[in-house]
C-alpha cells in the first residue's frame, strides 16, 4: 500500500497547548502592536487581551463557575471577537452561530450543542439557556470574579461547528485544541505572516476559515483588518485599498464577483502580498484574474474539509505565468498535504489509485462527530472501504480511533506529485464556500405534505445556484420557497421551486439528477410554480 505524508514539526512540543494560549502568548510578545484594525481604531494586542478578560469576567459572572460550552450568536466585529476569545480564556468550546440563519435552525443547533451559555447580539436566543448581552456596557468592578489560570489542556474542545447533515439535521464537527494547535503549527510561518501584515477578514464565525482568519493572523503578531460595511462582499477591491491589506484570504466566488462588476483592474491591487483561496474549487480563469489585479502577489490555492480542521493541502501558483499547470478540469490544483498528514487516494474498492476518493489521518483530523451516528460510513481501516470501518477500530465510547481514516468525499487526481480536486463523490456542494448536502434542503422540501418527491441540483450559473423540483399537489412551488426561507439559512435556499410531474430517471430507474440539471437550466426550462410534463 502506497503511503504518502510528511514529518511532523520539529518544535511541536514547544507550541501552546490550547487556542487561547497561542494568542495569549503572542500577545505578550506583541503587546505594542495593532491586533485589530476597526476602521475608526485600532486595538493593540494588549487591549484586545483586556477586552478578552474582561468578556471572560463577565461570563463567569452569570455563569458562577467556568463554563463548558458557551455559544456565540454575533455578526463579526471586535464584540463579537473578544467574547470569543473570553470563552476560550475560561477554557470553553464555543459555539458559533449565526444571526441570521433561522432561528428554527439555531434552536436544533442550540439543543444538539447544549450550551451553558448564549452570548448574542440580539434579544434571543436564549431556548431555556443562560443569555448574556455582548457588549452591554461598561464592565462593573463589584464582584469581580478571579480569573482561572490560562487554560492548558491541549485534548478539551476549542470549538464545535455545525455542517450541513444529509439527513435534514446540521451535523456537529467538534474540533479539539491539539488539532487546531497542529494546523497553526504548520501555518503560522508558511503564509509570509508576521508584524506589519495586514490581514482581510472575509468569513462568517461559522465557518471554519474564520478560525484562520483570527488565530492565524495573531499568531504571528499581524493585524486583521475588518471591513467597511459588505465591503469585502461587494469590492473587495476597496477593501484591499481602503485597508492597505497585505494579504487576502476569501473563497473564489469573491472574484467572480468582483469580475462581474468590473472591479478587478490590472494593477488595482498592488498591495497585496499573498491571496489565498478556499472554501470551493478555485479555476484557472479566477486566478488569471486575481494575479492580474494583484501583480506583487504570491496565490495559494487551499483545501480541507472542517473535519480536518481549516485546511490540510495547499498550492501556490509559480510567479511565471507560463508555468501554470493545464489541469483536467480548468480548475488550480490543491497540491500537497501538509506535512505531518499521511493522506491516501483510493478507488472504490480500497485499492491505492491515481484517481479516487481522497483520505486523511493524522494530528489535524477531528475525533468524530457529535452525534456518534454521525460517523457511520466516514471512517475507515481499509479493509472496510464500502461500508464502516468505525466498529471495529473505535475508541471509548465509539470514537474513531486516531489509526482510521477519514473518508473526505472528495474525488481528486494526482497530477505528478500534487492533488486536482474533481468534485464530491455524493451530492454535497459548495455554495458561495459553504458546505451543502443537498440532502438536508431536500429532506425540508420533503417534510411539507403534499410532496412526493424533492430533488435539488447545482447549476454553475453565477458561481453556483441551487434548483428545486418537485413532484406532488399543484401549486406548491411558492409555499416550499417560503418554507426554505424559514428553515435554512439563505446560501441553502433554491433559487427556484419548479414543480414536475414526474422526475427523470435512468435506465435503472433512479432520479437521473444530471437530465433534472438540463431541464432546469435549458432556455425552455419550466417556470418556477407550473406543472410539467417530459
Amino acid at each position: 500500500m502506497c503511503l504518502h505524508g510528511g514529518v511532523r514539526p520539529e518544535d511541536e512540543t514547544m507550541t501552546p497547548p490550547t487556542l487561547y494560549a497561542w494568542f495569549d502568548a503572542s500577545s505578550r510578545r506583541h503587546a505594542g502592536l495593532a491586533a485589530v484594525d476597526c476602521g475608526d481604531r485600532t486595538i493593540g494586542y494588549d487591549e484586545l487581551r483586556f477586552l478578552a478578560e474582561r468578556s471572560a469576567r463577565r461570563m463567569l459572572r452569570r455563569t458562577g463557575t467556568p463554563p463548558a460550552t458557551v455559544a456565540l450568536h454575533a455578526a463579526p466585529g471586535l464584540d463579537a471577537y473578544a467574547a470569543y476569545l473570553g470563552a476560550l480564556r475560561l477554557g470553553a468550546c464555543v459555539v458559533p452561530l449565526s444571526p441570521a440563519h433561522p432561528a428554527r435552525r439555531t434552536a436544533r443547533i442550540l439543543a444538539a450543542a447544549a450550551p451553558d451559555l448564549v452570548v448574542t447580539d440580539t434579544d434571543g436566543p436564549g431556548h431555556g439557556v443562560p443569555t448574556l448581552r455582548l457588549a452591554a456596557g461598561p464592565d462593573r468592578e463589584d464582584g469581580t470574579p478571579d480569573l482561572p489560570p490560562v487554560p492548558g489542556e491541549a485534548d478539551a474542545l476549542a470549538y464545535l461547528l455545525f455542517t450541513s447533515g444529509s439527513t435534514g439535521a446540521p451535523k456537529g464537527v467538534p474540533i479539539r485544541n491539539t488539532h487546531v494547535g497542529a494546523h497553526l503549527a504548520h501555518t503560522v510561518h508558511a503564509r509570509g505572516l508576521g508584524p506589519g501584515s495586514r490581514v482581510s477578514n472575509t468569513f462568517d464565525l461559522t465557518f471554519d476559515l474564520s478560525v484562520y482568519d483570527l488565530f492565524v493572523t495573531w499568531a504571528a503578531g499581524a493585524t486583521l483588518v475588518l471591513p467597511p460595511p459588505r465591503a469585502a462582499l461587494l469590492n473587495p477591491v476597496r477593501y484591499v485599498e481602503e485597508g492597505g491589506l497585505t494579504h487576502w484570504f476569501s473563497v473564489p466566488s469573491l472574484i467572480t464577483l468582483a469580475r462581474r462588476t468590473r472591479a478587478l483592474r490590472p494593477g488595482c491591487m498592488p498591495t497585496l502580498r499573498h491571496s489565498l483561496f478556499a472554501g470551493e474549487q478555485l479555476t484557472r480563469p479566477q486566478a488569471e484574474a486575481w494575479a492580474e489585479a494583484a501583480p506583487h502577489s504570491t496565490l495559494t490555492n487551499l483545501y480541507g474539509p472542517t473535519e480536518v480542521t481549516i485546511t490540510c493541502a495547499a498550492y501556490e501558483l509559480p510567479a511565471d505565468r507560463e508555468a501554470w499547470p493545464h489541469t483536467c478540469n480548468g480548475t488550480v490544483p490543491i497540491g500537497r498535504v501538509h506535512a505531518g498528514l499521511e493522506h491516501l487516494v483510493v478507488d472504490g474498492d480500497g485499492a491505492p489509485a491515481d484517481e479516487g476518493e481522497l483520505l486523511l489521518r493524522g494530528p489535524q483530523r477531528f475525533a468524530g462527530y457529535l452525534d456518534p451516528a454521525d460517523n457511520h460510513g466516514r471512517f475507515t481501516d481499509l479493509p472496510d472501504l464500502p461500508g464502516d470501518g468505525t466498529a471495529r477500530a473505535a475508541g471509548p465510547q465509539g470514537v474513531p480511533g486516531p489509526d482510521l481514516w477519514y473518508r473526505t468525499g472528495d474525488r481528486v487526481r494526482r497530477d505528478g506529485d500534487t492533488l486536482v480536486h474533481l468534485g464530491r463523490l455524493d451530492h454535497q456542494v459548495k455554495v458561495r464556500g459553504f458546505r451543502v448536502e443537498l440532502g438536508e434542503i431536500e429532506a425540508v422540501l420533503r417534510a411539507r405534505p403534499g410532496v412526493t418527491e424533492a430533488v435539488v441540483v447545482l447549476a454553475a450559473r453565477s458561481g453556483g445556484s441551487l434548483l428545486a423540483a418537485y413532484t406532488g399537489d399543484s401549486g406548491l412551488g411558492p409555499e416550499l420557497a417560503a418554507l426554505a426561507a424559514e428553515s435554512l439559512p439563505s446560501y441553502m435556499c433554491p433559487e427556484s421551486v419548479v414543480e414536475l410531474d414526474r422526475m427523470p430517471l435512468n435506465a435503472n430507474g433512479k432520479i437521473d439528477r444530471l437530465r433534472l440539471l438540463d431541464l432546469l437550466t435549458s432556455p425552455q426550462a419550466p417556470v418556477p410554480g407550473l406543472a410539467v410534463s417530459r
